[in-house]
């Protein structure tokens, strides 16, 4: 085993970080995406240090594939900029990079600095870079040049234990970043590290801190667990400590006062997580369906409005205001969830248009008036009556 040292306060030589061999962490290379290796070996023949970090470094040591390979290294993003043609800086505070190649994206950091805590955007070393992760599992930094993974806060050690650790004090870590909550039940669900009591109950009582957040990122959350392939596991998770409120808050207090919603809605999340195994580019409205189809069910005696042939169109626009407010805060493209109605109540029974794949939807076509007055009503195109 090898070791990173650094200098303490007098210049004396310490430990700071484990180095694992590829003996010793077992990353198979051909795991790793080639043109992630080459902006690290870009960047490190224009004289930078460069890592794959985070996530991905996680799952490999986990033996999975990794979704995406984000990058860290101690280049500005001006410098990267230059480098890479194929980029661009994004963000306006937290500055970072995207290198293109074809349809892949990878995500470019620069070392941040602890002036600030965990949230701070100045630059820094890869020593203070480290003490900005959230858990252990994630703060991990391998080299596909050298092989190594680097490890300064024990995160090796924790995913063969199956424990998830906060890099960052308990009293800071969610104050800082109320998502973070979110991300720990996302990682205990689908990683196996499981949640100490401790953190658990540090999550309940901080659940609240979710509130402000915006429902952008609230929705980026939720589209991530709806695409996991772990949608049921999650949720349970969310549920347990509380934070599924903040998510979706309509369907939590359906579950808390109906036990028969609460079963099926679980079923279906279940189903939700088959469908992403099964058919991995489905589109999101294909599995919007599973979440709202309850919903629906509940609305009103469809057998009832079937048989005294109510207007399709009238029932898909009262049924697109009541899921509309639903979902919410969750506010996913408009398409997408129209579809998902539609599917939901050919399922029922209502004869719906289903829309072609390349139909323009409400407020993509047609005059500047007829726009403003379509993003009023979701109400198309309907057949004549209900089956």
């Amino acid at each position: 085993m090898l070791y990173r040292y650094g200098k303490d306060e007098k210049g004396r030589p310490v430990k700071k970080a484990v180095v694992y061999t590829k003996e010793e962490h077992k990353i198979p290379l051909d795991k790793i995406d080639s043109d992630a290796i080459g902006v690290i070996r870009r960047l490190k023949d224009s004289g930078f240090s460069a890592y794959i970090v985070g996530g991905a470094v996680r799952d490999l040591i986990l033996g999975n594939n990794p979704k995406d390979f984000d990058i860290t290294t101690d280049a500005t993003p001006s410098k990267i900029k230059r480098i890479f043609r194929n980029s661009r800086i994004i963000g306006r505070r937290f500055r970072l990079v995207h290198v293109f190649f074809g349809p892949k994206i990878f995500e470019v950091s620069t070392f941040r600095s602890t002036a600030e805590g965990s949230i701070g955007n100045d630059f820094g070393s890869m020593d203070e870079d480290v003490m900005r992760r959230d858990f252990t599992l994630n703060a991990l930094y391998y080299d596909p040049l050298q092989e190594q993974v680097i490890d300064y806060v024990g995160g090796v050690r924790d995913i063969r234990k199956g424990v998830l650790r906060p890099v960052i004090p308990l009293d800071r870590i969610f104050v800082e970043d109320p998502v973070r909550m979110l991300r720990a039940v996302k990682y205990s669900a689908t990683t196996g590290c499981k949640m100490s009591w401790t953190l658990r109950h540090k999550i309940r009582k901080s659940a609240s801190l979710l509130a402000p957040v915006s429902p952008s990122r609230l929705t980026e959350e939720l589209l991530k667990i709806i695409n996991s392939g772990h949608a049921f596991d999650i949720v349970s998770e969310a549920l347990d400590t509380d934070l599924y409120m903040a998510l979706q808050p309509a369907a939590t207090e359906f579950m808390f006062s109906d036990k028969k919603f609460e079963k099926s809605y679980m079923a279906n999340l279940k189903r939700l997580d088959a469908l992403n195994v099964i058919e991995k580019d489905a589109r999101l409205g294909k599995k919007l369906v599973y979440l709202i189809k309850d919903f629906i069910l509940s609305l009103t005696d469809w057998k009832k409005e079937i048989e005294r042939k109510s207007s399709a169109g009238e029932l898909y626009t009262k049924t697109w205001d009541e899921c509309r407010r639903f979902v919410l805060p969750m506010n996913p493209q408009r398409s997408e969830l129209e579809y998902a109605i539609r599917s939901a109540l050919r399922e029922i029974g209502v004869c719906i248009r289903m829309p072609k794949a390349d139909e323009k939807r409400p407020g993509q076509q047609g005059s500047a008036r007829r726009r403003r007055r379509r993003s009023r009503s979701p109400k198309l195109r309907e057949e004549s009556s209900a089956l």
